[in-house]
Order: C-alpha cells, then sequence, then structure tokens
C-alpha cells in the first residue's frame, strides 16, 4: 500500500513537473521581456569635470575623451555585437540630474525602450520626459521612489 501511494506521488509531481515546464516555455514573450540589459553609463558630479577627467587618464589609465571614457565589450550571449559603457564627470552645477538632487545617475541599456515606457506608465513610475532618439539610440528619463534620476538608453545595433 506505502509503496503504490509512493508510486502515486512520484507520477503525479513528474506530471506536475512537466506541465509547469510546457507553460513557462509557451509563456508569450512580453510577460518575460527583459528590462535592464545592463549599465549603459555611469555620471557623477564633480567640482572640476575636466581635471576630473584628466587625473583618472594619468592615474588610472582611462583613455578618455570629451565626455570622459567609453568602455567597449562584447555581448555575453552573442561576441558579434559591441557594447559600450560610458563614465561622464559632469560639472558640480549641472542641471542634467534635476528633478534628482544626488550626484549621480545611472544609464540603463534596456530593450524595446517603447513597451518598457508603456509598462511603467501601468506601475505609476515617475516618467520625466518623452522618448528621444539619436544616431547611437533611444532616451528616457524615470526617477525611482528615492528621487533618483534614471536614464534608460535602448542603443541602437552595434
Amino acid at each position: 500500500m506505502k509503496k503504490s501511494i509512493v508510486i502515486i506521488l512520484l507520477a503525479t509531481s513528474f506530471c506536475f513537473g512537466f506541465a509547469v515546464k510546457s507553460f513557462i516555455t509557451k509563456t508569450p514573450k512580453i510577460l518575460i521581456m527583459k528590462k535592464v540589459t545592463g549599465i549603459g553609463g555611469i555620471f557623477f558630479k564633480c567640482k572640476d569635470s575636466k581635471m576630473i577627467t584628466e587625473w583618472y587618464k594619468t592615474h588610472l589609465g582611462l583613455d578618455t575623451n570629451p565626455y570622459g571614457a567609453t568602455f567597449e565589450w562584447r555581448d555575453k550571449d552573442d561576441t558579434t555585437k559591441k557594447g559600450q559603457t560610458q563614465w561622464s564627470p559632469f560639472n558640480e552645477t549641472t542641471k542634467y540630474f534635476e528633478p534628482s538632487q544626488k550626484d549621480f545617475m545611472i544609464n540603463y541599456r534596456v530593450e524595446n525602450l517603447e513597451a518598457l515606457v508603456e509598462e511603467l506608465k501601468k506601475e505609476n513610475v515617475t516618467i520625466l520626459d518623452k522618448i528621444e532618439t539619436y544616431d547611437y539610440g533611444k532616451f528616457i528619463h524615470i526617477l525611482d521612489p528615492e528621487g533618483n534620476k534614471i536614464e534608460l538608453w535602448e542603443p541602437t545595433s552595434e
């Protein structure tokens, strides 16, 4: 009797696991949409952005440009695709981080920015502006619950 109960439980467990796996693999992509795929940039305020950029170049070897430094990397799933992460010091008087009062802003790389923005609106996330499109991608700014300004970036194909 105990043996047959164990066999029935094992068979039920197997069938349940198979059913769950089938459901998960057939779930529409919109339900499992990626939101953030990586860090697109780190931006921070400082007293003298040119001096700080030069200091990082001299002492830490950053390959700097007029916007800070760009770190290039390869996608882990498809190494033929390149990506970039931007490091940028801003002068402390910049208004770019407003309405946040913080001394930093993070740029997150995302997929399908339009769909993500629609989802964020439904979730009552504070959206600060409209999607803007440039040669290198689409951008929008949002606020987290503590007032940190966040930049979302959908890069163009790299």
